[in-house]
């Protein structure tokens, strides 16, 4: 008995947003910041903030759009953040288990399965919207599966190849036969839309995967995962139920060299720093991956990469295959989605597995903060 990818899901929030539109209200918000603090940049005791541009980030980052669960709040050069009401746990469904049971639907149906048939559930993404109970929890109890697990799990943006690794695996050692990873991303609600560097970087998404063990060969077969981390702190967000205690303290003379309290815990990256890091280093971890399979780059026919930067994925592209490796076997989605941290991969594979044939291989790779990469071989049947 093998363990294959037999079904896919994904859930596209309701509001796109152009590189035009994101830029128009950073370019007033500038603007009313330069203003509202033109002595001091006369005086040079403070800097003036740049405007930011469409052609810029289309040239540094290969995006022009991305989906959000809710745009006004965004666009509102006061505000910057998506506007989402609370919600009573226990009486209506969260934000994030809501998108989170639309794309499993969505990949049972892809699957030929009812929830009943699933054994386990594993919610791997970048961000919570809380710690417990589980969302995980909350989407099985949502889509009427009875009995079985499930639980929520964080690799930033490798959670997904994690998530699959930790399914395949949970089938082999007896736990289920039958296990939906699923990847949801509100990470607007994350992004600091007001950093120049950054604020056009990420969007929101869902996808879910079905893995099983099968005795027919259905869909794509797992043949092995890798695993691989690093510590670094050049992506972060360090957002979490710590702060209120932090802030209390910073406001004591228990920390006096800390003159205020910590408020911008958001998504910050040092972006040259992880280009000329990470990208040699998923290409070396993909290329061990295949030489410990007994296999060579030019016998992968499609890449299934997380969508960070068009210039990420392009680079990682010539360095595994080639020079001239063809553009087409590691698609692209960024210009449509942006960077949707775990799923980004999901809604690559999601797009273009039925581009392969029966005995087609290819690789499913995912790499971010920690630092974290994670790959999984993969095989058309």
């Amino acid at each position: 008995m093998s363990i294959y990818i037999t079904g896919t899901g994904l859930f596209i929030p309701p509001h796109s947003i152009s590189n035009d539109e994101l830029v128009a209200t950073f370019n007033q918000y500038v603007d009313n910041y330069n203003a509202q603090h033109a002595a001091e940049i006369e005086a040079e005791t403070m800097p003036a903030l740049q405007h930011s541009s469409a052609e810029f980030i289309e040239k540094v980052s290969g995006i022009k759009s991305r989906y959000v669960m809710e745009k006004s709040g965004i666009l509102d050069p006061e505000v910057m953040a998506p506007v989402i009401p609370a919600r009573k746990l226990g009486e209506e469904l969260s934000v994030m288990a809501e998108m989170g049971v639309a794309a499993v639907k969505d990949a049972l149906e892809d699957a030929g399965l009812e929830a009943n048939d699933l054994d386990g559930i594993i919610l791997a993404c970048s961000n919570f919207q809380r710690t417990y109970p589980a969302v995980a929890i909350e989407i099985q109890n949502a889509i009427g599966m009875v009995g079985g697990f499930a639980y929520d799990m964080n690799v930033a943006c490798s959670a997904a190849t994690f998530g699959l690794a930790q399914a395949a695996g949970s089938i082999a050692a007896g736990l289920g036969k039958r296990i939906a990873v699923v990847n949801v991303e509100i990470t607007s609600a994350h992004l600091n839309w007001r950093n120049r560097d950054s604020h056009f970087i990420f969007g929101d998404v869902a996808t879910a995967t079905i893995i099983e063990a099968l005795e027919q060969p259905k869909g794509y077969k797992i043949l092995d995962s890798k695993l691989f981390t690093q510590f670094s702190t050049n992506i972060k967000n360090e957002f979490g139920f710590m702060d209120r205690a932090e802030y209390l303290a910073a406001q004591t003379e228990m920390y006096p060299d800390l003159k205020e309290p910590v408020t911008d815990k958001l998504f910050l990256q040092n972006g040259r720093k992880v280009f000329r890091e990470v990208c040699p280093k998923v290409s070396e971890i993909i290329l061990e991956h295949l030489q410990e399979n007994n296999l060579s780059a030019e016998q992968i026919k499609m890449m299934w990469l997380h969508q960070a930067n068009a210039n990420m994925l392009d680079l990682i592209l010539r360095t595994v295959v080639g020079r001239d490796a063809d553009k087409a076997i590691a698609p692209s989605v960024i210009d449509e989605f942006a960077n949707t941290s775990s799923a980004s991969p999901i809604i690559v594979f999601h797009r273009y597995k039925d581009k392969l044939k029966s005995g087609d291989l290819g690789v499913i790779c995912s790499f971010g903060a920690g630092y974290s990469i994670g790959s999984v071989l993969v095989e058309k049947v």
